[in-house]
């Protein structure tokens, strides 16, 4: 981090020394900033995104923040030290180097923050970018987060945020700092260089996303859809060369038990899955790269070349070659 920053956002502001010598929240943002509705602030678009697309902030330390809600994706960075939250009725507690990101319409308040707390508020005006953006990009080119996504556990629908461990993520956490470094300086080409940077940081964290799927909503899968779930994380590992009997034999199960809970679970049987994982892996290397796709076929596991050209068609709706030239803008 650069060093002049440091400073700057460890240096107390005008409401922090209030906050400081009463304990008591003052509230950073005018009353135009902000709707009230049965006691909780709805933060408005209207304010926040007058002259740019992203708004970038310093969190005031040493009181409370009452709950609040947003009409905007909001990210908190946990630069230094630790808070406390109340999401949704639940605490959580966000490390130093953890990213919290908050979908629209998600409730949350802060408590108190100490003097080596600093906590960055990163929120976008685009209403387009949220959980559900996120996790249907993810959805796309993932067994398991598709079926994680479609699976009713209780009724219950997926969390209004996720909690990045971005501490251990070192492109995550760069970016982020990049990110702040460029709107503290403020200085010439700083807005272009964000928007830069925050492709890449969403690319990030769509990687990441299955990877911080709470373990409290995992845990509440019965014990079959918890095998469905074990074998597609294996089926996304081991696509190239996994075969029904080396599934059953890898997590412990009979082959036949295996392949009626992966039908029942997830409509599809086994070899279905396996072949729409390989063709999930050979669409990324027809877009992403120039290999052959006699190459992409044996790289992905498919033997029969024409086999897996009706199945990608069948997918896709055109054929190799034709989805990388218009994915490429080729005529």
């Amino acid at each position: 981090m650069e060093e002049r920053v440091e400073k700057q956002l460890y240096r107390l502001n005008a409401k922090e020394k209030w906050q400081k010598e009463t304990g008591q929240f003052s509230m950073d943002y005018p009353k135009k900033s902000f709707s009230e509705k049965d006691g909780t602030m709805n933060l408005l678009n209207e304010y926040f995104f007058r002259n740019k697309d992203i708004y970038v902030s310093k969190h005031n330390r040493f009181a409370d923040y009452p709950a609040h809600s947003h009409q905007f994706l909001e990210l908190n960075y946990m630069l230094r030290g630790e808070c406390k939250q109340v999401i949704e009725g639940k605490e959580e507690t966000l490390q130093e180097g953890e990213l919290l990101l908050l979908d629209i319409g998600c409730h949350h308040s802060i408590k108190a923050t100490g003097e080596n707390d600093i906590l960055i508020n990163i929120l976008f005006r685009d209403q387009s970018i949220n959980l559900e953006w996120l996790t249907g990009i993810k959805k796309k080119n993932s067994l398991v987060y598709d079926f994680l996504l479609n699976s009713a556990v209780d009724g219950q629908r997926m969390k209004k945020y996720i909690i990045f461990k971005s501490a251990n993520i070192p492109h995550i956490k760069r970016v982020l700092e990049q990110i702040i470094v460029e709107y503290f300086l403020d200085e010439e080409f700083s807005t272009k260089m964000i928007t830069l940077y925050l492709p890449i940081l969403f690319t990030e964290l769509v990687r990441k996303c299955d990877t911080y799927l709470s373990d409290e909503v995992k845990n509440l899968y019965s014990e079959t859809n918890n095998i469905a779930l074990n074998t597609l994380q294996l089926i996304e590992k081991e696509y190239r060369e996994l075969t029904l009997s080396g599934a059953a034999a890898a997590l412990g199960y009979n082959k036949n038990y295996l392949s009626n809970v992966i039908k029942q679970k997830t409509g599809e049987t086994f070899t279905e899955l396996v072949n729409k994982q390989k063709l999930l892996a050979a669409d990324l290397l027809i877009e992403s790269t120039s290999l052959p796709i006699s190459e992409v076929i044996e790289q992905v596991g498919f033997q029969n070349k024409t086999y897996f050209y009706t199945l990608y068609k069948k997918k896709y709706g055109m054929l190799p070659l034709e989805k990388r030239n218009t994915s490429r803008g080729v005529k």
